[in-house]
């Protein structure tokens, strides 16, 4: 991305929070070590921000949906406020657009929030992240962690250490 974007979107786990697979308690919501800042960062600068997460468990009846909406609860008051918060409910077999990789929420959240899909990022931990972003014409950073393929780190197109680091390679030189 040439010029910074106007809004970043956000994978939740693995990327927002620590990856406890299937959450539905959010006593159990912990922040990764960058969020924090990162997200100091872009509200400073002014650009919008939002959250787009698959959440499997639901269709695949692990989780109740209100449970998820109870751990995205405890994200938004640990991190603070998003100007928008997408969730694929979707199992992987349901064939909905929202389930990234396919493009339906980036889509969607540059929508509601007036970015173009162009003036839009994504920063996740995984392929998937990085394919909805591609798919919806959006740039992508990937922040890998532990679970994060080999593979898929060679096939992103920008990969930073932290989120920190993603964030400052978004917004450029201040």
């Amino acid at each position: 991305m040439t010029v910074a974007p106007l809004a970043v979107l956000f994978d939740r786990d693995g990327t927002l929070i620590i990856d406890v697979p299937y959450c539905a308690d959010p006593r159990r919501v912990c922040p990764m070590p960058a969020a924090v800042p990162a997200l100091r960062m872009l509200r400073a600068a002014g650009v919008r921000i939002g959250v787009v997460t698959n959440q499997s468990g639901i269709g695949r009846g692990l989780i109740t949906a209100e449970q998820a909406a109870a751990v995205n609860a405890e994200v938004v008051r640990l991190l603070g406020p998003f100007d928008t918060f997408r969730v694929c409910p979707h199992a992987p077999d349901e064939g909905c657009a929202c389930r990234k990789p396919r493009p339906g929420m980036v889509l969607d959240a540059a929508a509601e929030l007036g970015v173009p899909p162009a003036r839009t990022a994504v920063i996740g931990d995984i392929g998937a992240d990085v394919e909805a972003a591609a798919a919806a014409g959006a740039a992508a950073v990937m922040v890998p962690t532990a679970v994060t393929r080999p593979e898929e780190i060679r096939r992103a197109p920008v990969v930073r250490r932290t989120l920190v680091e993603a964030v400052e390679h978004l917004l450029g030189p201040r």
